[in-house]
């Protein structure tokens, strides 16, 4: 698709370690949560953010905040590496304000959807795998055929220009597949411009 962007093995081993410990130690201070739609139905995947703002699903909606829902604390800072990465893949001058995270363990998965949320739209969504290989589909924003990827650890990817609005997700994990994340899992970061 033109405007997905793939770099595989963007990340050396080294950096996929020191990058992985460096995010778990900031998220000892906005722990993962287990989010919810608005309808009420549990994610299968746990989430907590980096950065100025964090996004946020619950029974009041898709939104990005300022602070963790369980805590009330701001969001830790984003590393520095990132905003690094984020600017020299996408050559956007503004630079990330938000960094998703997502543990995928045992039958996590992520269905079809579209990052609609974010106040520019036409900003890239930069995307970095570690851990466990996803199948990651994606496809038009319109609908129609879509495309299975397999994202290993330290590869990273974009939505860009015309798949910004891609419906994108991760029909599975291969259990197994990386030791990186310790306890298992695939870690999946996802740099934004939310404001």
């Amino acid at each position: 698709m033109i405007g997905f962007k793939l770099w595989p093995g963007r990340l050396s081993t080294s950096e996929q370690t020191s990058l992985v410990a460096e995010v778990l130690a900031a998220v000892e201070h906005a722990p993962w949560v287990q989010p919810v739609t608005p309808g009420g139905k549990p994610f299968s995947v746990q989430q907590t953010s980096l950065g100025p703002l964090g996004w946020v699903s619950d029974r009041g909606g898709y939104r990005y905040q300022a602070t963790h829902p369980e805590t009330g604390r701001p969001w830790p800072p984003m590393p520095a590496r990132l905003i690094d990465l984020w600017t020299e893949l996408t050559g956007w001058a503004q630079p990330p304000d938000a960094c998703l995270l997502n543990l995928y363990r045992g039958p996590a998965k992520m269905g079809l959807h579209q990052d609609r949320d974010e106040g520019d739209l036409d900003a890239p969504v930069l995307s970095i795998s570690l851990g466990d290989t996803a199948v990651f589909r994606i496809g038009p924003a319109e609908g129609g055929r879509t495309t299975s990827v397999r994202l290993a650890s330290g590869d990273v990817c974009a939505l860009t220009g015309p798949t910004r609005l891609a419906r994108h997700g991760v029909d599975r994990v291969l259990a197994g597949s990386s030791s990186l994340v310790p306890g298992g899992g695939r870690l999946n970061l996802t740099l934004r411009r939310a404001a």
